[in-house]
């Protein structure tokens, strides 16, 4: 269920103070004497993540160990340097107010840092594709993530929710799979995306590869808490807290509203820029 929300009207922005309101409201106090694994994006995604994770640091001031791990899937590691100017802090400044924060990069190449937490067997991905089922998809798929998710006592995933080409909308539970996980779980929800191609994927929020996410969520004994932003120029127009279901779901709904444009008559394709790309409703294509 959703702890706490906030969201602006159309046009507007959240003003800074009633983020942090919200975050208060929604995690302060909640994990005291807790070790809290925080899921980050890297820099290819868009959100105002130096004022997030100053605010965080803040709130989760009670924890017993604080750290952030970059969700970097197969995005190449990020340098020390780098993951100080992805939070936005000084390397004084690490070595002093933050020394005690981890700021960690997840390695998907690296067996002795992935953990099998169950399978999905022939049946099951049969089942998850659907009409998209083709038998290049795997067989068998090892569900493995970086074993840090098992070694905390809550995990926290923080980032933005946006149209997507693979998997509908983005975020929520994809901060662990692909974002945490072994190249299994990588090749495999991205070749099924690809079997049910962009145009039956993107801005729809139950496809084939979000299915296969939340169900390997399910293996994950860790607890998880997602805090799920919407951007609109790099500012926040909506923040929603909780479990990663629900506050994912509620996200993707504002993020729909906010970020595509939806249109009663059919475009004729053509090779344009995504970003210039309008939806149409399924119904206005045939």
């Amino acid at each position: 269920m959703l702890q706490t929300q906030a969201f602006a009207v159309q046009g507007k922005i959240l003003p800074d103070r009633e983020i942090i309101e919200t975050l208060h409201k929604g995690l302060e106090g909640s994990f005291t004497r807790q070790k809290v694994l925080v899921l980050i994006p890297d820099h290819t995604r868009s959100l105002p993540l130096p004022f997030l994770f100053r605010a965080l640091v803040e709130v989760l001031h009670d924890t017993r160990q604080l750290d952030f791990m970059v969700a970097l899937g197969t995005h190449p590691s990020l340098s020390d340097e780098s993951l100080n100017r992805l939070v936005g802090i000084t390397p004084q400044e690490r070595d002093t107010t933050y020394k005690k924060i981890g700021l960690l990069n997840h390695t998907w190449d690296h067996p002795s840092a992935l953990f099998s937490i169950g399978t999905f067997e022939q049946d099951q991905i049969a089942q998850i594709a659907g009409d998209h089922w083709h038998s290049s998809l795997p067989n068998r798929v090892e569900v493995r993530l970086n074993k840090a998710a098992l070694e905390y006592d809550h995990i926290l995933i923080l980032g933005p929710t946006f149209p997507h080409e693979v998997v509908g909308f983005s975020g929520g539970a994809k901060y662990l799979f692909p974002g945490i996980s072994g190249p299994d779980m990588i090749n495999a929800t991205h070749w099924l995306g690809a079997l049910a191609g962009v145009v039956g994927t993107i801005g729809i929020k139950d496809t084939p590869v979000r299915t296969m996410i939340h169900a390997a969520a399910k293996k994950l004994p860790t607890p998880v808490t997602l805090i799920a932003l919407v951007v609109e120029d790099l500012k926040l127009s909506g923040i929603f807290i909780g479990d990663h279901l629900s506050a994912w779901s509620a996200a993707a709904d504002l993020s729909a509203q906010r970020h595509i444009r939806w249109c009663d008559k059919p475009y004729q394709r053509v090779l344009i820029a995504p970003a210039n790309v309008a939806l149409c409703r399924k119904e206005c294509t045939n």
